[in-house]
């Protein structure tokens, strides 16, 4: 019997080894930029219908900013070529054949982090049905997780909130990097900074993040009243060079607003561009209206960028996932 009792407890103790040893390999960093994904299909489909519909779906232009921007980059792998390093990037589409239609998602599988997502369909017609029905779904998925990937960066070199008047007034938390630079701060209004260099023409460029509050008024007129509200904000905060000039939304260009959500609390996500008045500066913006009925006000953070001659949508995702940190009190 003690040799029995001595033999199970061994054994239980080579699997609690085993298992241990496995949980314990560490994957490798995964390799990719944000908002770009490789997608892993034969040569043909991506020659074919499959390939154009996802350059289709994906390629759909980001609203809002000044130069055509898509909304997410795709390349292609066939499957074949995908071993070795290839295993190791931070975004997968995954384009399989089988009998039953589905969107399946795998995490840190090669790498981390790392997100797989398996778009499965009988044959090609179905996957090209899959991708035209789901494929927003499957951007919304990638997206998402680069909000996170991003967050988790500024959140190890984030600005201490506590310094700044108006956060402390307004009682919200928000990662907000170390590299963007304090420009105003009066206890109701917050202007931080991030200049922007590298491949920017004519000078430097700035990212910029604005945080302050309005009273709410009436709930159902929020929306329709953001273009006037960030419009007299900056006639009182962002001037331009000279006397009469500072920021408004651009007028040749109505801006998109969407149903949001931050912190929990119901909000509006606005895309727009805009422009300094009796001047040539212009760019793109986002800004988050955030209603705080508790507290009978209007939270809004929004983030504006000017940089000539590059592409802007990553400077634009960037102030989202800062936005989308924010924490009201």
């Amino acid at each position: 019997m003690k040799k029995i009792m001595s033999f199970l407890i061994a054994t239980l103790l080579l699997i609690s080894c085993e298992k241990g040893t496995k949980s314990s390999v560490t994957l490798p960093t995964s390799v990719g930029n944000t908002n770009k994904i490789l997608v892993v299909t034969k040569g043909n489909d991506w020659s074919g219908k499959i390939g154009d519909e996802i350059r289709t779906v994906f390629g759909e232009h980001q609203v809002g900013l000044p130069q055509p921007e898509t909304l997410i980059s795709v390349s292609q792998i066939d499957p074949s070529g995908f071993k070795s390093f290839m295993r190791n990037v931070k975004a997968i589409l995954f384009i399989k054949k089988g009998k039953k239609e589905s969107i399946s998602i795998e995490k840190d599988k090669y790498a981390a982090p790392q997100v797989i997502v398996y778009a499965t369909a009988k044959n090609e017609e179905g996957i090209v049905n899959l991708i035209n029905r789901r494929g927003k779904e499957i951007i919304k998925i990638f997206q998402k997780e680069d909000i996170k990937f991003i967050q988790n960066i500024f959140k190890k070199e984030r600005l201490d909130e506590t310094k700044f008047k108006t956060t402390q007034n307004l009682g919200i938390s928000i990662d907000i990097p170390k590299r963007f630079k304090l420009v105003d701060d009066t206890g109701d209004f917050l202007w931080l900074r991030q200049h922007l260099k590298s491949g920017i023409a004519r000078g430097d460029g700035t990212n910029n993040v604005l945080i302050y509050s309005v009273p709410l008024i009436n709930e159902g007129s929020v929306a329709d009243n953001i273009t006037e509200v960030r419009d007299s904000i900056g006639k009182k905060y962002i001037p331009g060079s000279k006397e009469g000039m500072y920021m408004i939304t651009e007028q040749a260009y109505t801006p998109f607003t969407y149903k949001a959500e931050i912190d929990g609390k119901k909000a509006y996500e606005t895309r727009g561009k805009w422009e300094v008045k009796n001047d040539f500066m212009a760019g793109p913006f986002l800004n988050y209206t955030v209603v705080d009925k508790k507290n009978n006000r209007l939270i809004v953070f929004e983030g504006f960028t000017y940089a000539p001659s590059v592409n802007k949508r990553n400077f634009l995702f960037e102030l989202e996932a800062i936005a989308k940190s924010m924490k009201i009190k």
